[in-house]
């Protein structure tokens, strides 16, 4: 890949990572004739994305939670599942990897720096920075280009 790989992606198999750029592609070939509207609309979208760190934060804090509270009321040896998880949270933090990873980008789940790549080239085309170049409305090949790099 050309461009700049954040951690998530740098940790994601690439046949993973083309799947998702190709589906990020597909999404901007298709919004580069919508109208405004439409464009706004999947912005707002773009916007509730969850993406990889708030996901894996989220399952990792509700894991967590419920190992304590059957710890606290089952057995003790419920204490693992939190040890375990607050483990694996701390892997992704430091090394940008964690045994759930793959999973939830196979499930199609962005890093934070993909989704803003599509909420950009959206914002663009709708006019936010100026005039839209007609050649990457009509070639949005050229604008996905220019918004990976």
């Amino acid at each position: 890949m050309t461009k700049q790989q954040d951690r998530v992606e740098r940790n994601t198999p690439d046949s993973i990572n083309d799947e998702i750029e190709l589906q990020l592609r597909d999404n901007i070939r298709k919004y580069a004739t919508a109208d405004k509207s439409t464009m706004s609309q999947r912005i707002a979208e773009l916007e509730k994305e969850w993406y990889m760190d708030r996901m894996l934060i989220t399952n990792a804090s509700t894991l967590a939670g419920i190992g304590v509270l059957l710890a606290a009321t089952v057995h003790k040896k419920w204490l693992i599942l939190p040890g375990v998880v607050l483990t694996f949270l701390l892997q992704h933090g430091v090394q940008g990897w964690c045994p759930p990873l793959p999973l939830f980008r196979k499930l199609g789940v962005r890093s934070f720096k993909e989704i803003d790549r599509e909420r950009f080239a959206l914002k663009y085309l709708r006019g936010d920075f100026g005039e839209v170049s007609a050649d990457l409305v009509s070639n949005p090949d050229k604008l996905f280009q220019a918004v990976s790099k």
